[in-house]
């Protein structure tokens, strides 16, 4: 498993599984049994799934230490609106059943999120969280930020695949030292991504499924991916990425994919 180092020195694996949409009880817990047993040591969720409990028993009942596993976890809007960050975390860490969570971020980018903010860089002062950063954060949330910040956020995480690829931003957050996270790196069940012709093309030619093309696209971009995943064979074909490399002239036809179409709320317009 390779990892990004943060600038504050922290690992983060590349592969993570995200359990979005997870039902909480033995649909998660499979889920994150699974992909551990397959290899990975990353695993990402936030209060608004409704699962943390599901995850932190599946981290407990693994066998494997939990130094080992590296445990993401994000505080929900209506906490940040209300000025709740800290208790919001002490939540997770009751759900997850754990004395720290090692990447902590603000979900999106609402009012409040300065104040939030604050919030997180105490708890990592504390030694509560071993990384805090962001998640679907925009040059300008990044700037409104860090007027009133100490810590400059460690991750931003964000909508990233072949036709949304985000490049211009990932670009902008790695020039100034923002490790870069993609979350619904497959486009998700509304955009049929993996049967575009090109996609399937290049899985053919690496002997491959379209899915580990992708998934090996953002490892050689330098960024962290999160594919979602409750069946145990996509699980572990997801994680059979790190054996092969494509040419730089294949990871441009996937970049030159990119439509700006995104399956997720655009950052500068929602509404929750």
């Amino acid at each position: 498993m390779k990892t990004i180092t943060l600038y504050n020195g922290v690992q983060v694996p590349q592969l993570g599984l995200g359990v979005f949409k997870a039902a909480q009880g033995e649909e998660t817990e499979d889920a994150v049994k699974w992909a551990l047993e397959a290899g990975y040591r990353h695993i990402d969720t936030a209060a608004v799934y409704g699962n943390e409990r599901s995850v932190g028993k599946a981290v407990r009942e693994s066998g494997i230490p939990r130094e080992d596993v590296f445990i993401t976890a994000k505080v929900w809007n209506s906490d940040i609106r209300a000025g709740r960050a800290e208790d919001a975390f002490f939540r997770t860490l009751d759900n997850l059943q754990t004395d720290y969570v090692d990447l902590y971020l603000l979900h999106w980018p609402v009012e409040g999120k300065e104040y939030a903010w604050s919030q997180l860089e105490d708890l990592y002062v504390q030694k509560r969280i071993r990384a805090i950063g962001v998640s679907n954060f925009h040059p300008q949330h990044l700037e409104e930020l860090m007027e009133q910040a100490r810590i400059k956020p460690m991750v931003d995480q964000l909508e990233s695949h072949p036709l949304m690829n985000n490049q211009e931003l990932i670009d902008y957050l790695q020039a100034n030292e923002i490790a870069v996270g993609a979350w619904s790196p497959l486009g998700g069940p509304q955009l049929p991504l993996l049967q575009h012709p090109v996609l399937l093309e290049l899985a053919e030619k690496y002997h491959r499924t379209p899915a580990q093309i992708v998934l090996r696209w953002d490892i050689q971009r330098n960024i962290f991916v999160i594919p979602k995943s409750t069946h145990r064979e996509r699980i572990i074909s997801n994680s059979e990425i790190f054996d092969f490399e494509l040419a730089e002239e294949d990871m441009e036809r996937i970049r030159s994919l990119d439509r700006n179409f995104r399956v997720g709320p655009d950052p500068d317009n929602f509404n929750f």
